[in-house]
C-alpha cells in the first residue's frame, strides 16, 4: 500500500500515472459495458451508470479539494492552530496583499474591456474585405501561444539594457525608442507602470478570441435589417451605434464575462515575466507564493478561496446571459 501512496521517484510517478489510466479505463469500460448489455434495465440505473463516474470524478477533484481549501483557509501557516478569519482579514488589510488586490482589479477591468473593444473595432473594419482572412488569421495567432511562451517573447520585447557606446538594445521596445532619440526604460521594474505592461501581453493574446467572437456574431446580423438600416439613412457609426452593437450584445457579454474569468486567473504572465515581484503580483501569483514558496498554507488556501469567490458571479452571470440568449432564439 506505501508503495500507492509515497513516490518519491519520477519513474515511481509514471508507473502510478500509467496505472491509473488503466484503472480508469478498465473501470469506465465495464460500468458501460454492463450498463448497455443488458435490454431491460430500469431507468435510474442507466441515470447511474453514466452519471455515476462524472459526478464521482467532480466529487473528487472539486468539491472535496473546495471544502478542504475552505477548511485549511481558517487554520494557521502549518494547520496546527485555528485562527478563524485572521487570514481573510490580513489579505485585504496588510499593504503588500492590498498591492495585490489593486493589480488583480487593474487586470480584470482593462484586460476585458480594451480586448474585447480592440476585437470588436477589428472585426467591423475587416468585415467583407478583400483580406478578411489574412487578417484575422494575424491578429488570432496570439491565441495558439501559450502564456509562457506569450511572456517569454514580451520579455524580450520589453528588455532593456543601458544605454552606453558599443551596447546595442536586445528589446524591441528600447531599440525603437534609442531610433527616436529617447532613452531606453527599464518597463518591468517601475510600479506602477510596469503592472499595465504585463496587461499589454494579455490583452495582445485575448483580442484574438475577441475579434474571432464577434466577428461571427456580425456574420450573423441578418441582411434584411442591414438593408432596412439603410434606407434608413444609417451609415458609419450610426449603422455600428444602433445595428451592431444591440444586435451582438449577447456575444459581447459572453466575450467580457469569459475574458475575465481567464484574467481573474492570471498565473503564468506574471510569473514568467516578473514573478510578482516589482509590486506585479496578483491573486493567482500570490496563492503560488504563499503556499509553496514561504509555505504559510492557511494564507495560501485563503487567497485560493478569494479567487474562487470573485470567478464564480462571473460564471453565474455567464451561464444566465446564454440561457437568455437561448431562450430568445
Amino acid at each position: 500500500m506505501d508503495w500507492f501512496i509515497n513516490a518519491e521517484s519520477t519513474p515511481h510517478k509514471l508507473a502510478l500515472m500509467a496505472i491509473a489510466i488503466v484503472l480508469f479505463v478498465v473501470v469506465m469500460g465495464a460500468i458501460l459495458f454492463a450498463v448497455d448489455r443488458p435490454k431491460k434495465l430500469p431507468g435510474w440505473v442507466v441515470t447511474v451508470g453514466f452519471l455515476g463516474p462524472a459526478v464521482l470524478g467532480l466529487g473528487f477533484g472539486l468539491v472535496y479539494p473546495g471544502i478542504r481549501t475552505i477548511w485549511g483557509s481558517l487554520f494557521n501557516r502549518n494547520g496546527a492552530e485555528f485562527v478563524g478569519l485572521d487570514n481573510y482579514i490580513a489579505a485585504f488589510t496588510e499593504e503588500q496583499f492590498q498591492v495585490v488586490l489593486r493589480n488583480t482589479l487593474a487586470w480584470v477591468i482593462l484586460v476585458p474591456i480594451v480586448a474585447t473593444l480592440v476585437g470588436l473595432v477589428y472585426a467591423v473594419l475587416v468585415d467583407r474585405t478583400r483580406y478578411e482572412y489574412l487578417a484575422k488569421t494575424l491578429v488570432f495567432l496570439p491565441m495558439s501561444i501559450s502564456m509562457v511562451g506569450a511572456g517569454i517573447i514580451w520579455k524580450f520585447v520589453y528588455e532593456y539594457k543601458p544605454d552606453q557606446p558599443g551596447v546595442n538594445q536586445t528589446g524591441a521596445l528600447n531599440q525603437l525608442l534609442v531610433w527616436i532619440g529617447l532613452e531606453p526604460q527599464q518597463f518591468l521594474l517601475g510600479a506602477p507602470a510596469n503592472t499595465f505592461f504585463l496587461i499589454v501581453v494579455m490583452i495582445w493574446i485575448q483580442a484574438g478570441f475577441s475579434m474571432t467572437v464577434l466577428s461571427a456574431a456580425i456574420k450573423a446580423i441578418p441582411d434584411d435589417i442591414v438593408e432596412a438600416a439603410r434606407l434608413d439613412g444609417l451609415h458609419g457609426l450610426g449603422m455600428f451605434r444602433y445595428i451592431t452593437i444591440p444586435s451582438i450584445r449577447p456575444a459581447l457579454i459572453v466575450v467580457i464575462t469569459t475574458i475575465a474569468m481567464g484574467t481573474l486567473k492570471v498565473f503564468d504572465i506574471v510569473r514568467t515575466m516578473t514573478g510578482g515581484n516589482f509590486d506585479t503580483s496578483v491573486v493567482a501569483n500570490e496563492f503560488y507564493n504563499q503556499s509553496f514558496v514561504i509555505r504559510n498554507q492557511g494564507l495560501g488556501a485563503a487567497l485560493a478561496v478569494i479567487l474562487f469567490i470573485l470567478v464564480v458571479p462571473l460564471v453565474i452571470y455567464n451561464v444566465r446571459q446564454l440561457r437568455m440568449t437561448e431562450e430568445i432564439r
